[in-house]
């Protein structure tokens, strides 16, 4: 369960990190506030949440079963575990 918070997380925070890499390669100074206005972080945080939002949705669609298969529990079979499956 953490490691999809966590890719979450690090899909919220690439545009504040690009953003960040632009000021280092124009060399506008990293930690002036004045590089960070909150216009700029208003819209990196917009286009974070677009991320997130368009990626949960993308995880949502193309993972898992398809619609119509039927889950079988795990069970025990002969004395062994057989891990639940999708028909």
């Amino acid at each position: 369960m953490i490691r999809p918070a966590l890719t979450e997380i690090g899909i919220f925070l690439v545009p504040f990190a690009v953003y960040a890499l632009f000021l280092v390669a124009t060399r506008s100074g990293l930690f002036v506030q004045s590089s960070w206005p909150v216009y700029t972080i208003a819209r990196l945080g917009l286009v974070a949440l677009v991320l997130v939002i368009a990626s949960l949705v993308g995880l949502a669609h193309f993972t898992g079963a398809s619609p119509n298969s039927t889950y079988v529990p795990a069970h025990v079979e002969n004395g062994r575990l057989v891990p639940g499956v999708e028909k």
